[in-house]
C-alpha cells in the first residue's frame, strides 16, 4: 500500500508542477496608451523608444508577451485588477506605489503646463493654474497630480482620452494650458504639421512629476518571480549597452 499510495503522491506533485510552469509560460498582456515618442502605432504596428526597451527586457528575460494599445484609462484599470499584465509608460508615483509591482524606470522626463504662443499665460506658482482651463488624459499622472492640487475635473480641467486631442483644444483655444511631458508635447505638435518652437510656450514646470520616470510596472496578480526577471533584465540592458543604442536610434 505504501507504493502506490507515494506513487500517487508524486504524480500528484508532478502534475501540480507542471501546472505551474503552464501557468508561467503564459504570455503576458503589456498595455499601454497612445504616448509619442515612447508609446506609437506606426504602420500598423505598436512601436516607440518605451516599446522597443520594453520588448527587449522580455527577450532578455526569456519572458513572451503580446501587447495592446489602448485608451489609458482601460490600460490602468485592467493594470490594477487582471493577473498577468505589464503597463507602460506609467510615472511611478506616490499615489501609485501600493497599486503595482514596479519592474523598473525606463526613460526620464520632464512635465510642463503649455500655453500656446497666440494666446500667452502667465503663472507665478500652481495655485494660480486653477483660474485656467487645462487639457489633462484621462487618469494620466498629469490629471491625478492636478486633482491632487486642487483642480477638478469639468470645472477647470478637461479631460480627453489621447494627447493629439489635447493639442487640438489648445490649438483651437479651447483650452488655455495644456499638461504634458516635453517630449509627447513636442512629438504631438509635430505629428500634427507644426513647430513645437514656434506654438508652444512653457509656462510652469511641474518638477514633482519630473522626478518620477516613465516606468515599467505589472498588475498585482503577476508572479513575483517573473517580475523579478524583468527587472533583472531590465538591468542587464544598461549593463551590456542595448539600452543605450536604444535611446540613440530615437534620437
Amino acid at each position: 500500500m505504501l507504493v502506490p499510495c507515494l506513487l500517487r503522491r508524486l504524480s500528484l506533485a508532478c502534475l501540480m508542477s507542471l501546472a505551474a510552469l503552464g501557468a508561467g509560460a503564459s504570455p503576458l498582456n503589456v498595455v499601454t496608451e497612445e504616448l509619442p515618442p515612447y508609446n506609437m502605432i506606426e504602420n500598423g504596428q505598436i512601436t516607440g523608444l518605451c516599446t522597443d526597451l520594453v520588448q527587449a527586457a522580455l527577450e532578455e528575460a526569456g519572458v513572451d508577451g503580446y501587447f495592446e494599445m489602448l485608451p489609458w484609462a482601460r490600460a490602468y484599470d485592467l493594470a490594477q485588477h487582471v493577473d498577468n499584465v505589464l503597463i507602460y509608460s506609467m510615472s511611478r508615483t506616490p499615489e501609485r506605489e501600493r497599486l503595482f509591482q514596479w519592474v523598473g524606470n525606463l526613460v526620464s522626463v520632464r512635465w510642463y503646463l503649455y500655453a500656446h504662443t497666440e494666446r500667452p499665460v502667465k503663472l507665478h506658482n500652481l495655485a494660480e493654474g486653477r483660474a485656467h482651463q487645462v487639457a489633462t488624459v484621462n487618469q494620466d499622472s498629469g490629471e491625478q497630480y492636478l486633482q491632487a492640487h486642487g483642480f477638478t475635473l469639468g470645472q477647470n480641467l478637461q479631460s480627453s482620452a489621447r494627447y493629439a486631442l489635447n493639442y487640438e483644444k489648445l490649438k483651437r483655444g479651447h483650452v488655455d494650458l495644456w499638461i504634458s511631458d516635453e517630449l509627447n508635447a513636442y512629438s504631438v505638435v509635430r505629428q500634427a504639421g507644426d513647430d513645437p518652437q514656434r506654438v508652444l510656450m512653457p509656462v510652469l514646470e511641474i518638477p514633482d512629476l519630473g522626478h518620477d520616470a516613465f516606468s515599467l510596472a505589472a498588475s498585482p496578480g503577476t508572479p513575483v518571480q517573473t517580475v523579478e526577471k524583468l527587472r533583472q533584465a531590465l538591468e542587464r540592458l544598461h549593463q551590456n549597452g542595448t539600452y543605450d543604442a536604444i535611446v540613440k536610434k530615437w534620437f
